[in-house]
């Protein structure tokens, strides 16, 4: 189909949600019926390789099509982001019958992907994860946080190894018995990213079905593995751009067709005031220049997974210091504009029915994800030192 098909298709799918984004977001429902629009709109094996049944694109067009569902709705941006690192990261282990097994069926079914691996939450523990020969794998704790997991078709969880501690990943079916959603996700913003927490009951995961373990210190595999950390961070990079532009765009809106020039500006439309002008003008620049930057971040990664096994520690880090790079940059700026926009519309814009506020609290609610300052350590101490950020869940 190529790229700019699907951008255009993205397009539509945005027009529909921005349509009722206010009230949508106010309601704050489980975002069910957003999910049915992604699967309608076929983006979701997007990544899917075409032999596979999938449409065989790759990073670059799930960028460009996440920076316009995001625009439209952070939340629902958050959840396709999502969506394509849980297929893809099946791919980082061993397992390639596995991967191609899941790939098909998501391209046969519409499966909507989520994941149950906060890296701060190592609250889920498997029992007789070592079983080879068919005996059952359970699994009990609960997950405080689960973007998506609520409306999810399947699900990639990690939990840690009762006899030896070791991290385990593994596919579960979203409804399989003994998995309770909690509901409670109650935040300031990412209102319908179904984040609640997810509580395990002894849910049993069948051998066929684990993905494998964390790779030990010094395993050829740790760098290639690690990726996964830093393509939750794109994709928020790319999120957090996404939402500043969507506030640009909405207030730039309101300004043409409602706001009222001060008196003191000389001018009789609000769109002539040149500090009005002024003020967009560096907006949007800036966001331009965000949106390049996620770009580059998204090149390195996309050339330090084309290295397969052999990612060096150094490709790998250097990758990390570029995203790093880009995540500082979008959480500053997407808060920013969220705030910004509202001197630029006037009072009147502060009213509910314009729900104009949602974009910085989106925006505020997805960088406390994780501290961009820490981020901005990593750039600052590879720069300074030349070192290069350690593998963690989040770098």
């Amino acid at each position: 189909m190529g790229r700019q098909r699907w951008v255009a298709v993205a397009r539509e799918v945005a027009d529909r949600l921005a349509g009722d984004a206010v009230d949508r977001e106010q309601k704050g429902a489980e975002p069910v019926q957003e999910v049915a629009l992604l699967r309608e709109s076929g983006l979701l094996p997007l990544l899917i390789p075409a032999e596979r049944g999938g449409h065989g694109e790759d990073w670059k067009t799930a960028h460009a099509v996440l920076a316009e569902i995001a625009a439209a709705d952070g939340s629902v941006g958050h959840l396709l982001g999502y969506h394509y690192l849980h297929v893809w990261r099946t791919r980082l282990f061993d397992r390639p019958e596995v991967t191609e097994r899941l790939e098909r069926a998501t391209a046969e079914h519409g499966w909507f992907w989520a994941g149950v691996a906060n890296p701060r939450d190592d609250a889920l523990i498997m029992t007789d994860a070592n079983g080879v020969d068919g005996r059952r794998h359970l699994v009990r704790g609960r997950k405080f946080f689960a973007t998506g997991a609520s409306v999810a078709d399947r699900l990639v969880v990690s939990a840690h190894e009762e006899a030896t501690g070791r991290k385990v990943t593994f596919v579960l079916d979203a409804a399989a018995p003994g998995i309770r959603y909690l509901g409670d996700w109650d935040n300031l913003g990412q209102r319908l990213s179904a984040s609640g927490g997810v509580d395990f009951a002894d849910v049993e995961v069948a051998p066929a079905d684990i993905l494998g373990a964390q790779p030990e210190p010094g395993d050829p595999r740790a760098q290639r593995d690690s990726l996964a950390a830093l393509g939750f961070q794109l994709v928020l990079s790319r999120v957090l751009a996404a939402v500043g532009r969507g506030a640009l765009a909405t207030a730039a809106r309101y300004t043409r067709e409602v706001s009222r020039a001060w008196p003191a500006s000389g001018v009789e439309r609000a769109v002539d005031d040149p500090h009005v002008l002024a003020a967009y003008g560096v907006l949007r620049s800036r966001l331009d220049a965000a949106d390049l930057l996620v770009d580059l971040a998204a090149e390195a990664f996309d050339a330090a997974e084309a290295q397969g096994p052999a990612l060096t520690a150094e490709q790998r880090g250097e990758t990390g210091v570029r995203i790093s790079t880009a995540k500082v940059v979008t959480s500053e700026l997407a808060t920013e504009i969220g705030s910004r926009v509202f001197e630029l519309t006037g009072a009147r814009a502060t009213a509910a029915k314009y729900g104009l506020d949602r974009f910085w609290r989106n925006a505020r609610t997805l960088t406390l994800h994780d501290p961009a300052v820490y981020k901005a350590t990593e750039v600052g101490r590879h720069l300074l030192t030349g070192d290069l950020p350690p593998l963690t869940g989040y770098s």
